[in-house]
């Protein structure tokens, strides 16, 4: 990795820092081995909220909070059941749209958002609805429409009436829905390699989450996207969820990426990726593939170990390293433009303070909806000191 970094596209967020976000695995993906169940790491309100309270302590900046149709927490239930107890850290809610009539899932957002001071993000979530199956221009064409709704209910003052392919009402006003705490809502977070989704994400959200891949594979594909936002008239950031395995050495790192699938069953790691909601998705597709070329070692290249997609749908890869190689290789990833990173571990609370102590001190960090001026201090709203009508 002596070679310079991939020329970066063009981004909302130009100064040298970067959101560093941790997991909450509320989705029943939390192992010491791979693949092999513990009752002690089920996605419990207890166990995932000790991760999340933990990543407020360490200083992380965020926190994903992943939803699925599988036994575990609801992200937004569970995030409001947080957002009172932590102390700084956002919370990166994931939400898959069309699961709520979108006036009341706006709401509900406004009063998360409330509850959490603002400290608020939303990961956008295009896939089919438990239990449904639709075409990929259905699935996004309504996804559009929800994110114009949820971005129409922040900034509009008094009615709105919407007629729109899928939802169509009369609102007397929209204050109920009023994210008083950001500037025009929370920051929204999307992923999604197909062209339908970098096409959605280039118009309205803004920050492309993107899964490992080399590093010239994602450099491509960020001036893609950066190239289809310029199309409208826009810029956004550009972030990467990734695992992590960090060690004092090389060598302890490598050995404990090899013990993290030591007892799994092949058999029953594809069963385990095959339940996953995106398990056909052409983001977890790439991820397959990536994994299929690599050698019997399983990096991708150097430090970029594919092995956790042997039994995970979607994010699949891990920067393997000592802290020296792991904060290279961040380094790397800010300089081809990433501002945020989305890191996970197994187990992910031992992996948590891992990171915290080895790395995280030493990268240039930041809030992106504070730096971006979302954040509104001391709000007058009329849950706080408005005139009550």
């Amino acid at each position: 990795m002596n070679s310079a970094a991939p020329t970066p596209p063009a981004i909302r967020t130009p100064g040298r820092r970067a959101e560093v976000a941790w997991f909450a695995a509320l989705c029943a993906d939390d192992y010491e081995f791979l693949g092999v169940p513990d009752g002690a790491l089920r996605s419990s309100f207890e166990h995932c909220g000790s991760i999340v309270r933990r990543a407020d302590e360490l200083g992380y900046q965020n926190i994903l909070l992943p939803s699925g149709w599988i036994a575990g927490q609801d992200a937004l239930a569970f995030a409001s059941a947080m957002a009172g107890r932590n102390r700084q850290i956002n919370q990166l809610v994931a939400l898959r749209m069309g699961e709520v009539w979108p006036p009341m899932l706006a709401r509900a957002i406004a009063t998360l958002d409330h509850i959490a001071k603002g400290r608020l993000t939303l990961n956008i979530i295009s896939s089919d609805l438990p239990g449904r199956k639709e075409s990929n221009e259905d699935r996004y064409e309504r996804s559009s429409e929800i994110i114009r709704i949820l971005q129409a209910l922040w900034s509009t003052e008094g009615p709105l009436e919407w007629r729109g392919r899928f939802y169509q009402f009369d609102l007397p006003n929209c204050e109920p829905a009023q994210t008083f705490q950001q500037n025009g809502g929370p920051l929204l977070y999307f992923g999604g390699i197909s062209p339908a989704a970098q096409d959605l994400c280039a118009r309205h959200c803004d920050v492309f989450l993107m899964w490992p891949e080399t590093e010239a594979s994602l450099s491509a594909t960020m001036h893609q996207v950066a190239g289809l936002a310029a199309r409208h008239g826009r810029t956004i950031d550009f972030g990467l969820r990734i695992h992590v395995i960090v060690r004092e050495s090389e060598a302890d790192a490598r050995a404990a990426a090899d013990r993290l699938i030591s007892r799994l069953d092949r058999e029953k790691g594809a069963a385990i990726r095959a339940r996953s909601m995106d398990a056909k998705s052409a983001g977890v597709l790439r991820q397959d593939a990536l994994r299929e070329m690599a050698g019997a070692d399983l990096y991708i290249e150097p430090h970029i170990w594919s092995g956790i997609g042997l039994a995970r749908s979607g994010c699949a890869s891990a920067i393997v390293g000592d802290p020296d190689q792991v904060v290279a290789k961040l380094n790397r990833y800010l300089d081809m433009g990433f501002r945020s990173f989305v890191l996970s571990g197994y187990p992910h609370a031992e992996e948590c303070e891992l990171f915290a102590r080895h790395v995280l001190p030493r990268l240039p960090t930041c809030r992106l909806n504070e730096l971006q001026g979302r954040l509104v201090p001391d709000p007058v709203t009329p849950l706080t000191s408005a005139p009550r009508r």
